[in-house]
């Protein structure tokens, strides 16, 4: 299905035509019982990132794909990602460990055939390593439905993209595409559910989100800031939002959603709400005539509803299929983090899967037992704060997530399973891990900060990330869930070609700056009290327009007088007027060069005009400091 941007008024008015029928169509469905109720099936996509023998993201997934010739491996938003879909298991026996094992075969068949482009694929929610530079447009996959994308959300909001997320450290940036989101890769997990459950199944799956998300954040670091302990979920609702800022109160509902009330009678509510809610954004050459089908008693595809469907990403997706011919209906789960191992992924489903039937079986209608508002709650701040959160669970009881965890829902996913009849060692060894994990602390968010508060001791914060991402690697390949991870040290023996790293991973960030207007001995002083040797120059648009360096001062005090408190020297007066600049993209080898070549102590870090950051000498020295100890330690 050729799927496209939607481009004229009147393609857009055809595309709702189909919409609308395909609505009518499936309410027809439900009423004469058109869908599967008879076999329960669990299904899942693992999306992946590449990394090259850095660590760093490869933009390589169209020449692996290629290489492999494989229908279960697709390509996905960025050049650096890929999706392995796995094969539908009928939710019994050992369909856990069958996906466990298929995840690891096609994995290793995903990694041979990555060799021979000297790249490896890596799980994990947000890769510690990614920079900004990576996300740059022209590492979008080459494939029409992506370009549509992004050239429709563009259409609805403008090309600027501001992501404020604030944690242990602050997050503030723009960015000129939605490929933000391709930062994020995430295990999702299917559930098929009987036609008259699934309004009581959803309710269930968006009251369970909260706690069954806190026990597998694995996502606390973007662009080396230390943010959400599953910074996913903010990232992503920001990366792809297209609503604009408004000068009223006007209520707006993101793309990227929770939702806003619980289901009543029907599956149809989410897919009116979303008709109602958000813009058609993609398109295609429909044909089907759904109630033709019907009355013929074929099953329909229901195009338009599911491509709409598609572009909108709730955390608990509706979804609508086909198998042997007959229609189903399923909850895609889209909490989970890709990783941090196989069986931490198999974990989180077995937990969720084990939930959803369990309270199924337990409690007649969850919508009696909590508000919409705190199961809502409830999931931002696990995103937030993981194990540390405090839930308001049913009759409002105040609860943490170890209490929960522990005593009330490992009990009833255990029942839920072997309700199932899902094997009896399967549930012991999945629910074991969860259990193990909520008793340590140690979720994949904990591990990674864990380690970067040792690490950072030691050495840079760029060196500190790669070897995060390399001791998750190694860990993964063993497949050990991520409790028993050793944090990484330092002496690990990571090889690293420093030659590739780029500017923007060493550059130092925290900048003080001054404007031309400001007085030359505010310089000093701020030189004085940061002990700093250069104070770049912006005007009052934030854009470079001059340096001061201490050298400088010290030539001006040396040939003039001090500063007649009448009479104050301005700061433009005195300023190098063109200082050397380079791009954050360029790499440490281009920046040493040009660091030599114009024979001066620091270079500015420029996006345009805008000054983002600064090398001097003393990083470059910090840098050969690093390669000799890497040298001293191999």
């Amino acid at each position: 299905m050729r799927v496209k941007l939607a481009k004229s008024q009147r393609q857009i008015q055809i595309f709702e035509k189909h919409l609308l029928k395909d609505i009518k169509a499936m309410e027809r469905m439900l009423i004469e019982g058109w869908f599967d109720d008879e076999v329960i099936r669990i299904g899942a996509e693992q999306e992946l990132c590449i990394i090259d023998k850095n660590f760093r993201p490869a933009p390589k997934n169209v020449e692996i794909l290629d290489k492999a010739n494989n229908p279960n491996f697709t390509t996905e938003f960025a050049k650096f990602t890929a999706e392995i879909n796995l094969t539908p298991q009928v939710f019994k026996g050992s369909c856990l460990t069958d996906m466990e094992n298929e995840i690891n075969d096609l994995l290793e068949k995903f990694r041979v055939a990555s060799k021979e482009f000297e790249v490896e694929p890596i799980l994990t929610g947000i890769l510690p390593t990614i920079r900004k530079h990576d996300i740059s447009i022209d590492n979008l996959t080459p494939m029409e439905r992506y370009f549509a994308l992004c050239k429709a959300i563009n259409k609805l909001r403008g090309d600027v993209y501001e992501l404020k997320i604030r944690g242990i450290d602050e997050l503030i940036m723009k960015h000129d595409s939605p490929l933000l989101e391709a930062c994020n890769t995430g295990f999702q997990v299917h559930l098929q559910v009987a036609a008259p459950e699934f309004v009581k199944m959803y309710n269930i799956a968006q009251a369970v989100a909260a706690p069954v998300l806190a026990a597998s954040v694995s996502s606390p670091i973007l662009f080396g800031r230390r943010l959400w302990k599953e910074t996913r979920t903010a990232l992503f609702q920001q990366s792809v939002d297209t609503r604009s800022t408004s000068d009223h109160l006007r209520e707006f509902s993101p793309r990227v959603t929770f939702g806003n009330k619980w289901l009543k009678k029907t599956i149809l509510e989410i897919y009116r709400e979303d008709i109602v809610r958000y813009r058609v954004l993609l398109s295609t050459e429909l044909t089907e005539d759904v109630m033709k089908k019907i009355d013929s008693g074929e099953v329909p595809q229901l195009e338009a509803l599911n491509i709409h469907n598609s572009t909108i990403y709730r955390w608990n997706r509706p979804c609508y299929g086909i198998s042997d011919g007959k229609a189903h209906l399923r909850i895609e789960n889209r909490i989970f983090p890709s990783g941090p191992s196989v069986v931490d992924e198999m974990a989180n489903a077995a937990f969720w899967l084990g939930l959803m039937i369990g309270y199924r079986d337990e409690i007649e209608d969850v919508t009696k037992l909590m508000s919409f508002d705190a199961a809502k709650n409830n999931f931002t701040t696990a995103a937030q704060y993981g194990l540390d959160t405090k839930f308001t669970w049913f009759n409002n009881k105040k609860v943490t997530s170890q209490q929960l965890i522990l005593k009330e829902l490992l009990p009833i996913a255990e029942k839920g399973l072997n309700a199932a009849k899902v094997n009896k060692a399967d549930i012991s060894k999945y629910l074991g891990v969860i259990a193990n994990r909520v008793k340590s602390g140690t979720t994949g968010a904990h591990w990674m900060l864990s380690a970067h508060e040792k690490l950072t001791k030691e050495t840079t914060n760029e060196d500190a990330l790669t070897i995060i991402t390399a001791g998750m690697l190694k860990n993964q390949k063993k497949n050990i869930p991520v409790h028993k991870w050793k944090l990484p040290s330092i002496k690990d023996g990571v090889k690293l070609d420093h030659n590739t790293l780029l500017v923007e991973e060493f550059m130092g960030r925290d900048l003080f700056t001054v404007q031309p207007h400001d007085i030359i001995s505010l310089v000093s002083e701020i030189m004085d009290w940061q002990k700093i040797n250069y104070v770049a120059v912006e005007n009052e648009n934030g854009n470079l327009v001059g340096l001061v360096t201490s050298r400088l001062l010290l030539k001006h005090y040396k040939n003039s007088s001090l500063e007649d408190d009448e009479m104050p020297i301005p700061v433009k007066s005195l300023m190098i007027k063109n200082p050397i600049t380079i791009r954050p993209e360029a790499t440490i080898k281009e920046a040493m060069e040009t660091l030599e070549k114009h024979a001066v102590g620091c270079l500015l870090v420029v996006k345009g005009k805008r000054l983002i950051g600064i090398i001097t000498a003393k990083n470059f020295l910090a840098i050969t400091q690093r390669l000799l100890n890497r040298r001293a330690n191999v």
